[in-house]
């Protein structure tokens, strides 16, 4: 299989990111998240959201594609945490379609989002990943990150589920 484009996301591609970030969420985190919770998103929910973070460029985002259809993404910027120094970034989001999912577009993504965060002179990321979600975290483990022993349930969008925080030098 040819290897997907990396590119800087545009407000354009807004509808194509929600349908991707919709998609993936429910293929990625059935059994894993209350299926009402899969079952009630909506591309049209999420487009505007994702439209005000392409526009307002406070962060980076980026899309894979392969042809004329965006197959991934994803998006970082500074860390959130509370107890982030300003050197540590953080990847917000990362998601490819389940037809992507181990063609190496996950991977190009996460070395191109941590390119990003490097080029806005980041020494460190971070990233949350549910708890359960062992195809990522192994995912993440593989490409060097590392859980740093952090844990919470504060993400309302997860169900409150446990998440994990793993950690990278850039």
């Amino acid at each position: 299989m040819v290897a997907a484009t990396i590119r800087s996301g545009t407000v354009a591609d807004a509808r194509a990111i929600a349908t991707v970030h919709v998609a993936s969420w429910r293929w990625a985190y059935r059994g894993a998240l209350p299926d009402d919770l899969l079952d009630d998103l909506s591309v049209e929910e999420r487009e505007p959201g994702w439209r005000s973070v392409l526009d307002d460029g406070a962060t980076i985002t980026l899309v894979a594609v392969r042809g004329d259809h965006v197959v991934g993404f994803a998006n970082g910027g500074a860390s959130r945490d509370d107890d982030a120094e300003a050197s540590i970034g953080e990847i917000l989001s990362i998601y490819v379609t389940q037809q992507e999912a181990g063609a190496g577009t996950g991977r190009a993504l996460l070395v191109a989002i941590q390119d990003g965060l490097r080029g806005r002179g980041f020494e460190g990321a971070t990233l949350w990943v549910l708890e359960t979600n062992a195809r990522a975290r192994t995912f993440y483990e593989r490409q060097g990150w590392a859980w740093d022993g952090s844990r919470a349930d504060h993400q309302v969008q997860c169900a409150n589920r446990p998440i994990v925080r793993h950690a990278t030098e850039l």
